[in-house]
């Protein structure tokens, strides 16, 4: 959720409100993005007003579709400005609400951590993981930090591995061994007037580095476009020769697990679901000036709903709903062999 680092953060967040503020159906990632770069230019307040923003509901607050993430954000930024005790109600309560996204534990997980809690914070991440994972399954992209993060605090801890820490080794994204990225005994290295050890010392960082700048850098994720049957029934009627493109809805659904199943097969990361609605595809085909029946805009549009904060990852975790809104859990539904 933290942003790059441009010169002027307040500026930046400034930027962020006017868009919001132009946008509103677009609010929440945001205004996200804004008290992100608030936190970091110092203005932890305006950050902390932001989320009470999100969170509150009326009139002129439609509210988030994420409210256990926003208050994991809000816990940790009121810690970091001198208010542990709210923070530490708010993460109790997402604990107690078990969110089945993993960007809550994970927030809530490192924010013990960085307070120098690695009990709580271990105890964190393996309620989220117990919670998303099932041993045997596909392990979602988002899932990932989750794995990691409770692999450093048992390294820290000095906890033997297990099952979870052998799945941490498998979806490390550094050239360096996750038991030497995070032996506690690298603090000492810093310390050595060894030349090679320093050396060492000085590779591994450099590694560690240049996984979070590969998070930093992360693309939104590689989406796909779904229609709910209403949607794809005013779609087909206002433009029929859409019809070609979207046979039955049951087909169109069977299409798209399909689709995002053949680009994990084929090792493509990070990947999403889009819903689309009709007016905002009408209004995203003439911002480009082509008419809605072109297919080739089909793609164009699920990219733009990524890149606007739009996707939920895929797969889901484990005893999430389904991406096609049935409201079954995904196993059972679209998840299912």
């Amino acid at each position: 959720m933290r942003p790059d680092m441009p010169a002027d953060h307040t500026t930046e967040a400034e930027r962020l409100l006017r868009t919001a503020a132009r946008y509103p159906e677009d609010q929440e990632p945001l205004l996200l993005q804004a008290a992100a770069h608030l936190e970091l230019a110092g203005a932890r307040d305006r950050a902390s007003g932001l989320y009470d923003q999100l969170l509150s509901t009326g009139p002129d607050h439609p509210g988030t579709d994420h409210p256990q993430l926003v208050k994991a954000l809000k816990a940790a930024n009121l810690w970091e400005f001198g208010h542990e005790p709210e923070a530490r109600t708010i993460i109790d309560g997402v604990r107690l609400a078990s969110p089945l996204e993993p960007a809550p534990w994970e927030i809530i997980a490192e924010t013990l951590e960085r307070h120098d809690e690695p009990e709580a914070a271990h105890d964190t991440f393996t309620a989220a993981l117990n919670l998303l994972l099932t041993p045997g399954e596909e392990v979602p992209y988002a899932t990932h930090a989750l794995l990691i993060g409770r692999h450093r605090t048992r390294r820290l801890l000095g906890l033997e591995h297990d099952a979870w820490d052998s799945l941490a080794d498998q979806v490390n994204p550094a050239s360096v061994p996750l038991d030497e990225l995070h032996d506690p005994k690298r603090l000492w290295a810093l310390g050595s007037d060894n030349p090679e050890e320093l050396q060492a010392e000085i590779n591994r960082l450099r590694a560690e580095l240049g996984s979070y700048r590969t998070a930093l850098s992360r693309p939104f994720p590689v989406a796909v476009l779904h229609w709910p049957e209403g949607e794809l029934g005013e779609l087909i009627a206002a433009y029929p020769p859409l019809a070609e493109e979207y046979h039955s809805h049951e087909a169109h659904l069977a299409r798209v697990e399909t689709a995002l199943r053949e680009l994990a097969a084929a090792g493509t990361p990070n990947l999403g679901v889009v819903t689309g609605t009709v007016p905002s595809y009408e209004a995203f085909a003439a911002s480009e000036a082509a008419p809605p029946t072109a297919t080739a805009l089909l793609p164009l549009y699920a990219t733009t709903l990524a890149a606007r904060g739009r996707a939920l990852p895929w797969p889901p975790p484990r005893n999430a709903g389904c991406w096609c809104g049935s409201g079954a859990p995904y196993r059972q539904c679209h998840g299912a062999a």
